[in-house]
């Protein structure tokens, strides 16, 4: 099995850098592990992820995905901050527990301009996923020296 480009610490580094908005140590969002080709992700579960009905917001999920996406790509790929997301697709399976999320992404294809990969999200302590992503990034193209 081939190396990952980026560790969790060197993830942690560089997107509490490059992504602190959505990655900082109040965020709740934890890096757990980092492999070539995947990553899986935690976020802790809050109060305020809750809408009307006592289930976890669609937002909410939507964005641990897109970062877990994201954390994959990187772990691939390196740190190359303008990867983007270019599609992105969601179903919601079922209703999530109010506990923390655990959300693990799987690279399909790899290539020099595009990943495209899964993201199956759990609530934790359940093995069914509540929701389920696909999604593809685009990668710039690499400058030469």
């Amino acid at each position: 099995m081939r190396k990952p480009a980026m560790t969790v610490a060197e993830l942690d580094r560089f997107l509490e850098k490059e992504f602190p908005q959505f990655y900082h140590r109040g965020s709740g969002v934890a890096i757990e592990d980092a492999w070539f080709h995947g990553c899986r992700v935690r976020q802790a579960y809050r109060e305020t992820f809750i809408r009307p009905g006592g289930t976890i917001s669609g937002p909410t999920m939507m964005a641990l995905a897109d970062f877990t996406m994201y954390v994959a790509v990187l772990a691939s790929i390196g740190p190359v901050p303008l990867a983007v997301t270019t599609n992105f697709n969601v179903n919601f399976l079922r209703r999530p527990a109010q506990r923390d999320l655990i959300a693990e992404a799987k690279l399909m294809k790899l290539g020099k301009r595009l990943a495209v990969g899964e993201v199956a999200i759990c609530s934790e302590g359940h093995e069914d996923p509540v929701a389920h992503v696909t999604s593809t990034y685009s990668i710039p193209a690499r400058h030469l020296p």
